[in-house]
């Protein structure tokens, strides 16, 4: 995750959200020999490769919702920049959308963030999150339980019978 969040570093901020299939350099070389000398040498390296923009005018979940990985993606990792609150003002969020988005946006103690959030197949899950007012790589955040909600939107990615079960819980 720290290199994706370092590859989204570069990028700048403003910028929209991006998905990536996580799959493992042995995988990657058997169905594409032309790349070999691109990849990593361990063969359990997991390679992110960029997917196509996700839809616009939806929510990042919803589009996630609609999203299951063949078996040769061993993970998937979600990069997006949101607004956040300290976790004591939730309870004054109001519950209209509308009406959320313009009480975060306006609040004096928001905080812009931009969180690479990745899960694999077997259930592990990793997210570094950078803030825009601490934006230098040492005060990069880790850990796996970081991010709310969306580590459940990607994990259900993986669930072929039930896709997106967890945007809707």
């Amino acid at each position: 995750m720290l290199d994706l969040e370092r590859h989204s570093a570069e990028r700048g901020w403003d910028s929209a959200p991006s998905l990536y299939a996580l799959v493992r350099s042995a995988e990657l070389r058997r169905a594409e020999p032309g790349l070999a000398d691109q990849l990593p040498a361990d063969a359990d390296a997991l390679v992110p490769i960029e997917q196509e923009a996700l839809p616009e005018g939806s929510s990042v979940e919803e589009a996630l919702a609609g999203i299951v990985w063949p078996d040769t993606v061993d993970g998937c990792a979600l990069v997006i920049e949101r607004v956040v609150l300290p976790s004591d003002i939730e309870d004054e969020i109001p519950d209209d959308a509308a009406e959320a988005a313009e009480f975060v946006g306006n609040h004096p103690a928001r905080e812009e963030v931009r969180m690479v959030i990745g899960v694999l197949r077997d259930g592990a899950r990793h997210a570094a999150v950078r803030m825009r007012s601490h934006d230098s790589e040492d005060a990069v955040l880790r850990g796996p339980d970081l991010v709310p909600g969306l580590p459940d939107v990607l994990a259900a990615t993986f669930d072929p019978d039930d896709p997106g079960a967890a945007g809707r819980e």
